[in-house]
């Protein structure tokens, strides 16, 4: 069943024992980083800080920081069936041909069409409205590591429009305050948000562009702001379909946007696409400073809140945070999706350590020769996999989730002239190894055992493996060994 709010989230984890509250006095300032980071390095609880230095709010973090609280956030047992799920719906094998086959498609069809997002007329996130002089300085914004250039907003559900088709776009871009009105508004050149802002600017010269921005929802809402979607397809009907129930909005009172009717804290106000200020640094989900840079600005018109809210926020920084396991459920909901595309595909490994641009592992089945250079030729064309700096490609017999037994192949199954591709592209913006910004070489690796078809006309050797029978024998008799 699908939470109705983050309250409610937050109200189970403490019913189930996975939260735990914090009475004592803390600093917004590195304080709340500090014990968050070693609570998610060691597999603690979520947090809620209810005693914040100089702010009436409480703050709670950590909230997806396991796999069991993933699962809890997503309301299911098992994160591959909500791809597989999902699958079910859209499955183009299962396109209607004829006219029976149309009636019998019905029924998912009228699924799909449960989960599209309802406007309604009011909701607790504009129980109080502040208009006339809105500020920022009531919100415990943390400021994480000693270097970052202020306080951030971490966890924000950015909420745009493209002004040429209308379509909504809910993306999660860290927001650094500058003041009691304006904060940066950190999205990237590949996010569709920045491509909003940059039909803004084609089509509307200076005019403004909305933007609001939702603080707290219900996890599934939260989650699905970071998933990597197609452009085009909203975020609230995702996350519909995540919860089994539409997503309930409600319209702001200064732009013409809607916002999650749930939500904790919205902020209205606008982005001037010809306006930009410098972002930064900030202590990064790669564990490195991102380096200061030039971005746009967001401008506050308006704040509307429930009546006690509660400010989230999320902990980056060197792996693994909690964003590692937002990243894993990511691998495993869309992992049956791109097996529709990419059908060879065994399993798939975005491992923490590569902060899931950086490296991904995956496991085929090979039946043919180059059949893992296609493999990664399709996946650089996928969405933004197309910034995977390292894709290593093994044999589907390979474990991908252990890391010792990909490394293993990879050391002793490649020649590196010909088992090594090497790219040029377009990379992440945080990727701080490139020689230019958003552009690099990006590397793949083909770790499969090679065939004569490939050039190996040598013998291939096989594994050292015992016998089953003498594995059998041993188990049988481990006792009289004396272990």
């Amino acid at each position: 069943m699908a939470y109705s709010d983050l309250q409610s989230f937050i109200a189970d984890l403490e019913k189930r024992n996975l939260l735990k509250k914090i009475k004592v006095e803390v600093d917004p300032e590195l304080e709340i980083t500090e014990i968050s980071d070693r609570m998610v390095k060691s597999g603690g609880p979520a947090l809620y800080f209810e005693n914040v230095r100089g702010y009436d709010l409480p703050v709670v973090t950590n909230l997806f920081g396991t796999f069991e609280r993933m699962k809890l956030a997503l309301g299911v047992d098992d994160l591959e069936r909500i791809g597989m799920d999902l699958l079910a719906i859209i499955q183009p094998s299962e396109l209607p041909a004829t006219f029976i086959d149309r009636l019998k498609a019905l029924p998912k069809l009228a699924q799909l069409a449960s989960y599209i997002p309802k406007t309604v007329k009011s909701g607790p996130c504009q129980e109080v409205v502040v208009k006339d002089n809105p500020s920022l300085a009531g919100l415990p914004v943390l400021k994480c590591w000693p270097e970052d250039g202020g306080p951030y907003i971490t966890l924000p559900l950015v909420f745009t429009k493209d002004p040429r088709t209308g379509q909504r776009n809910t993306g999660m871009y860290r927001m650094q305050v500058y003041d009691e009105r304006t904060t940066g508004m950190h999205w990237h050149v590949h996010k569709d948000a920045a491509g909003h802002c940059l039909n803004q600017q084609k089509d509307g010269g200076a005019e403004k562009m909305p933007v609001a921005v939702a603080l707290g929802a219900d996890p599934a809402v939260i989650y699905a702001a970071t998933a990597p979607l197609p452009a085009g397809i909203d975020e609230m009907l995702f996350a519909g379909f995540l919860r089994k129930e539409p997503v309930q909005l409600v319209k702001c009172e200064t732009v013409d946007l809607e916002v999650p009717a749930h939500a904790e804290i919205i902020l209205e106000g606008y982005v001037d696409p010809l306006e930009k200020r410098l972002e930064g640094p900030f202590g990064d989900h790669t564990g490195y400073y991102s380096l200061a840079d030039q971005y746009p600005v967001f401008h506050l018109t308006c704040i509307t809140s429930r009546k006690n809210p509660v400010y989230p926020a999320t902990i980056v920084g060197r792996p693994p945070m909690e964003d590692a396991y937002i990243g894993k459920a990511t691998e495993r909901i869309f992992l049956p999706l791109i097996r529709l595309l990419v059908p060879e595909l065994v399993d798939m490994n975005l491992p923490p350590e590569g902060v899931f641009h950086n490296c991904v592992i995956v496991s085929i089945d090979k039946r043919y020769p180059g059949q893992a250079k296609k493999v990664m030729s399709a996946l650089w064309g996928f969405g933004l996999m197309m910034l995977a700096k390292l894709i290593i490609v093994v044999d589907a017999d390979v474990n991908v989730q252990n890391i010792s037994e990909v490394m293993w192949r990879v050391f002793n199954n490649i020649d590196a002239k010909r088992d090594v591709v090497i790219v040029e592209g377009p990379l992440d913006a945080l990727d701080h190894a490139s020689p230019l910004p958003h552009l690099g070489a990006k590397m793949g690796i083909d770790a499969t055992k090679k065939w004569p078809s490939e050039g190996h006309l040598r013998e291939w050797p096989g594994d050292v493996v015992m016998t089953e029978e003498v594995k059998n024998l041993v188990d049988g008799k481990w006792r009289e060994y004396g272990f």
